[in-house]
């Protein structure tokens, strides 16, 4: 790097750091706390198993229904007003919910709390994440044939605070209800102030007609069939996350039913695992520098194939947890191209609903596989593995050799 680029480059890492990352890090913090410390706090004060998988369908089951929204309003009104203010949103209501808590630790009314909060927390970290999608696709288009690292780097973040915000928030629960909620609150709130420093991103034409409640996701549709390579990307991945979510949903069973072992190690599964992702996401950001977007994409799209094929006949557990291990590496590299690509196809005008329309497709498989989970008898669970293993396989094979040629993975 010559010395007159060397300034320009280290205030545009200076501003990324300032603007993308530490936003998304506290965003994220907030949004892994929320997700899997709520359904804990449901436990915690009903003592329901029940209650508690209802929480975790009320914090699902809003967001998937708020992408449409999300999407139309952060293009809207841009990604850093909603980000700033969902986030705000987010602290006022855990703060509400703490004192209630605080005031009410048991009965009609924390139970009341606590199910409010998992529909509400759903809502607006939907909205938050949207909108630092929004702003780090924004910032990877800024950083023109750099941008595979600034999504990587995001997601990176991403797959550190799914490792570490679940330990973190069953840790605070120790102290207390109120006091969990108080610092996921202050995390949040934090979130909010530095989302006030994120670039304001493009916004669409205030006389342009509002969107209905799924005119978003609509227009996000219209974008993805527009753009072949987009599309054959998401079909690929959405095929691949019904092999994931079997996996991810079928995990307690096969590791304590199959396997023998203590439910502690399904968590020492999924850790592993997104310790791989991580060291994966890290590796591709150098790879994709040198062998390219296509390249590295169907080598993690073979490798994901195969390790998934062979988890179905795994013979012991810790076979299993490496073959899930590098699956989900693989799974990691893919998304970094997919991030990339998304941020580079695009238009600014529609990416907010676009990028919902993205997410809302590669979601859809996960509640299938879970249906696909209860109707299975846990001895059949290894040919189920098989099966979608081959549908993961045939999707990846199919998008990777429509991709081959496409200039879209070779610029």
């Amino acid at each position: 790097m010559s010395a007159a680029l060397a300034p320009r480059h280290a205030r545009h890492t200076a501003g990324l750091a300032r603007g993308i990352y530490l936003p998304r890090t506290a965003d994220a913090a907030a949004f892994a706390m929320s997700t899997y410390g709520i359904p804990l706090l449901v436990l915690h004060t009903t003592g329901s198993a029940a209650l508690t998988g209802f929480a975790f369908a009320l914090e699902w089951i809003p967001r998937l229904a708020a992408f449409g929204w999300a999407g139309s309003v952060v293009d809207r009104r841009g990604a850093s007003v909603v980000f700033c203010l969902a986030s705000l949103g987010r602290t006022l209501a855990l703060a509400a919910g703490a004192i209630l808590l605080h005031l009410h630790p048991a009965g009609a009314v924390a139970s009341a709390t606590v199910m409010a909060l998992a529909a509400s927390t759903g809502v607006l970290t939907e909205f938050s994440y949207i909108a630092a999608e929004t702003a780090g696709g924004a910032a990877g288009r800024r950083a023109g044939p750099r941008a595979h690292r600034v999504q990587a780097v995001l997601l990176g973040i991403d797959q550190t605070a799914t490792l570490a915000g679940p330990a973190a928030a069953g840790v605070l629960l120790l102290a207390g209800a109120p006091q969990m909620l108080v610092v996921v609150a202050a995390i949040s709130l934090l979130a909010a102030l530095l989302a006030l420093r994120t670039p304001p991103s493009p916004v669409a034409p205030a006389r342009a007609p509002k969107d209905r409640a799924g005119g978003g996701l609509v227009t996000g549709w219209r974008t993805i069939r527009s753009l072949p390579a987009l599309g054959w990307l998401v079909t690929g991945l959405t095929l691949s996350n019904l092999a994931i979510g079997f996996l991810q949903a079928a995990a307690p069973v096969i590791v304590v039913k199959h396997f023998g072992q203590s439910t502690t190690a399904v968590g020492l599964l999924w850790s592993t695992a997104a310790a791989a992702t991580l060291a994966s996401v890290a590796l591709c950001r150098f790879a994709i520098d040198r062998l390219g977007l296509w390249t590295v994409g169907a080598a993690c799209a073979a490798l994901a194939s195969l390790a998934c094929l062979a988890a179905a006949q795994a013979p012991t557990y810790r076979s299993y947890l490496i073959l899930i291990a590098l699956l989900m590496a693989a799974e990691g590299g893919m998304t970094v191209v997919l991030r990339t690509l998304r941020a580079r196809l695009i238009p600014t005008a529609v990416f907010g609903s676009t990028l919902a329309a993205t997410i809302l497709i590669l979601l859809l498989p996960f509640p299938l596989a879970g249906v696909l989970t209860a109707l299975t008898p846990p001895d059949d669970l290894g040919h189920v593995i098989t099966a979608c293993a081959a549908i993961q396989a045939l999707g990846l094979l199919l998008a990777f050799t429509r991709l081959r040629t496409d200039p879209a993975l070779h610029t």
